[in-house]
């Protein structure tokens, strides 16, 4: 009777608890009831060595891409702004590596003035930006998204009434320059028929470049104007009006890009887009608006509906600025904690693709002339922190990019590293440069890399191999692990070996050796053995020799080198402030450095490493001191480090704690975050920060609401992805379990923990009852088949 009464309680269960998960997911959109702003740029502003800024832009504008192209949309009435940028246009920019720039702007004019019910918003869950208004009886909407199957930019412009449509089109290339001027750009502009064509040259690496437009409208009247340089096309009265935009260059990612030294001669000049932006055109028109809307959507949505998250919220009535508004002054609903997770997973799929570049500091969004920082690839947190979220959140395939970037600029790599060792430890150097391993310095580009040094240690490069093992434990791919994975950690260890020194006869630093980007008496801090640099050799070390125990490798001598030099790393050191020393000569807390310097790098061992966990109670303690030490007035992406790091020691509501600041602070009406100025760093590392609140997995065992904070008291998600490949959806109550479900990708033992989890019904999908071995009141495992779903009710 009882096994009976507890079947029946067990089958109520699940269908009390996932009818919730599978039921249809919230709509989640940013919104607002006028247009953007649209007043101008200004040169005499100046953003992180970026110019010229734009306000409206940033703040207001709203953003679409589909990773080789973004737009930014005003929502105007009167004269529309399209803002597109080409994730491969690149003019000198900043320190002459080469920087993102715009690619054109975009002008609608409708002369519509005071529209009613005016309405413009981005639907997160379709990715489609729309216009919504009324104009003198006649209802007015424009439809748009950038399709990654075909990648061009979709607008559909209707009205509820025939003949209603009229509007000119009048598109600008921005920052054009003679050649007597830096950052030299030429272009011009031909109408012909229903198309206007945009192409120009960048001397700086020989860019050529193209955009075209097509005009194709239902009934009406359309016509073009050339007239001193410039190129119109004006639509009358039509019914409907679809625009396809598209664009490229002769940009092809490569190891010539990278291993040819002379700037202009990166790229082949004789290549010209024409061809590919024109395939691109023709094979939209004929597919027809119904069709790429329907592609788009089938793309977009099997990346973005694999995870839901709801904290049992109110959707509130008002707009995303209003709400941002009143979150500011008191937080009164955690919705926009639940918004901000959604729209960060919105712009990842939207700035990282296959076959495109990866994400860089602003996505694939600029309106500079100048893009702050270059827009490139910062490779001591900021690429890497693009793409921690993207492995628990379900969406590895966005970090493909970086690997088809990495495997690109690879053999410069290679070299860079010979070079650093016959600077910095030429005894160590081996004929074979292959043998040097590989090595990446901070400021990186789609033209250029750079090695380790300045403010920033060897580790940036174990900072980024990290992300390979982590695809891997994520997804248990062992092809990926075999050809991708293996050949960057090993690489990686043969170079991060030669870089250190003996100290004795039990001791090996890193030297030379820097904590990114910290100061000391005016000037970059050098030294030896800096924790970042000696915890990220010690994680690069620990994960080659994971991966090479799953490959059943053992044999490489080498490894037998990492085996010893692992023992005598010395990486976490406790100061006498009870503090993880960032520097081994440091006693007290801040005797070297800036005591609240935004970067936090002497704990990456703790996040996104692995070697600070809760089996290592005094560097954890002394973490949680160096937090406190640290504080929060930060930047932007800084801010977003430490709530990761306040999820590894568990603590929810000081992980919490910093989000609310976050949002508060760092968090623009249109969700952009900011350094500032805007960083899409920022937005990326709280989405990895919530996933990580509410699940863990890096230290041997499944941990569903790790970290969850009291003002998360009631609430359920579904499709994260812990290692080992499980997919996990949990519900909770009164901040209780109540059920979990786990789908397991690739079989194994699923080993869990959550208090109370000894006493609990499991069984599969069909019903069966599992059994599963306690370990203690906390951790429980069980034995999975591929595919597998299990599901946990506690009793």
């Amino acid at each position: 009777m009882k096994t009976i009464l507890a079947y029946i309680f067990f089958l109520l269960c699940i269908g009390n608890v996932f009818s919730q998960t599978n039921a249809i997911p919230r709509v989640y959109e940013i919104w607002d009831d006028k247009p953007a702003p649209n007043r101008g740029s200004d040169y005499a502003i100046k953003k992180a060595r970026g110019y010229p800024y734009d306000e409206d832009w940033e703040l207001k504008s709203y953003p679409i891409g589909n990773g080789y192209m973004g737009a930014n949309l005003f929502g105007r009435t009167d004269t529309e702004r399209i803002q597109l940028t080409e994730k491969t246009l690149a003019n000198e920019g900043l320190y002459g590596i080469g920087g993102l720039t715009s690619f054109a702007e975009i002008n609608l004019d409708f002369g519509h003035q005071n529209p009613e019910n005016y309405r413009r918003s981005v639907n997160i869950n379709e990715a489609i930006a729309y216009v919504n208004y009324n104009y003198k009886g006649v209802e007015y909407t424009r439809t748009h998204f950038i399709s990654y199957p075909d990648n061009v930019l979709v607008i559909k412009l209707s009205a509820n009434k025939k003949g209603k449509v009229t509007f000119k089109l009048r598109p600008e290339i921005p920052y054009l320059r003679d050649s007597t001027e830096i950052n030299t750009r030429s272009g011009k502009m031909v109408a012909q028929n229903d198309l206007i064509t945009m192409s120009g040259f960048i001397n700086h690496f020989s860019i050529n470049y193209e955009g075209q437009i097509k005009v194709i409208n239902e009934g009406g009247e359309l016509s073009t104007n050339q007239k001193d340089g410039r190129s119109e096309i004006i639509v009358k009265n039509a019914d409907s009006v679809i625009l396809l935009i598209a664009a490229g260059t002769n940009y092809k990612l490569s190891e010539s890009v990278f291993n040819e030294e002379i700037n202009n001669q990166k790229l082949d000049s004789s290549v010209f887009p024409h061809e590919k932006v024109t395939a691109l055109i023709n094979s939209a028109t004929i597919k027809r608006f119904e069709k790429l809307k329907a592609d788009h959507l089938s793309d977009y949505q099997n990346l973005f509906s694999r995870v839901e998250l709801n904290f049992n919220s109110e959707v509130p009535k008002g707009t995303t600025n209003e709400l941002l508004e009143s979150y500011k002054s008191k937080v009164t609903s955690h919705y926009l904690e639940e918004l901000m997770f959604h729209y960060g997973r919105y712009l990842l799929i939207s700035t990282s693709r296959k076959g495109a570049l990866p994400c860089g500091l602003q996505g694939v969004w600029s309106q500079y002339e100048v893009t702050p920082f270059t827009g490139g690839f910062w490779h001591n947190i900021n690429v890497q922190m693009n793409y921690w979220g993207a492995f628990n959140t379900n969406l590895a395939e966005t970090f493909t990019p970086y690997v088809e970037f990495h495997e690109a600029y690879r053999s410069k790599a290679n070299s860079l590293a010979t070079e650093y060792l016959k600077k910095n430890n030429p005894q160590a150097i081996n004929n074979d440069s292959t043998d040097n391993g590989w090595t990446i310095g901070t400021g990186t580009t789609p033209h250029k890399i750079v090695g380790p040094g300045g403010h920033s240690g060897p580790g940036t490069g174990a900072l980024t191999s990290k992300m390979f093992w982590d695809y891997y434990e994520f997804t248990m791919d062992t092809t990926f692990l075999r050809e991708k994975a293996y050949p960057a950690l090993l690489g990686m260890s043969k170079f991060l070996s030669k870089t250190l020194v003996p100290v004795g006869d039990d001791l090996l630093l890193v030297n030379p050796s820097a904590s990114p980007e910290q100061k000391h008496d005016g000037g970059n801090y050098i030294t030896a053995g800096t924790t970042f640099d000696q915890e990220l050799v010690w994680e690069n070390h620990n994960d080659l020799l994971k991966a090479s125990a799953v490959l059943n490798l053992n044999d490489d001598a080498f490894l037998e080198v990492v085996k010893h030099q692992i023992t005598k790393l010395d990486p976490i050191i406790v100061g006498k402030s009870g503090q993880v020393k960032e520097f081994r000569e440091e006693e007290f807390y801040g005797e070297i450095g800036q005591k609240k310097h935004r970067h936090i790098s002497h704990l990456c061992a703790l996040y996104p490493g692995t070697l600070i966990n809760s089996t290592t109670k005094e560097w954890m303690d002394a973490s949680i001191v160096t937090l406190d030490l640290r504080g929060n007035n930060t930047t932007g992406w800084a801010m977003a480090h430490r709530m990761n790091l306040r999820a590894r020691t568990k603590d929810g509501e000081q992980a919490h704690k910093v989000y609310t600041k976050f949002i508060k602070e760092r968090t623009l009406p249109n969700l952009w975050t900011t350094h500032p100025p805007f960083q899409i760093d920022g937005n990326f590392g709280c989405m990895a920060g919530v996933a990580e609140m509410l699940l863990q997995s890096h230290e041997g065992y499944i941990e569903p609401l790790a970290a969850l904070p009291g003002a998360w008291k009631d609430g359920e998600y579904r499709g994260l992805v812990a290692r080992g490949s499980f997919e996990i959806s949990a519900v909770w109550k009164h901040s209780k379990a109540v059920s979990f479900e786990i789908t397991s990708n690739k079989g194994g033992v699923c080993r869990i923990k959550y208090p109370g989890i000894d006493n609990i019904i499991l069984k599969d999908d069909s019903g069966e009852i599992i059994p599963y071995v306690i370990e203690n009141s906390d951790v429980i495992h069980f034995k999975t088949i591929k595919i597998g779903r299990y599901f946990i009710v506690f009793k």
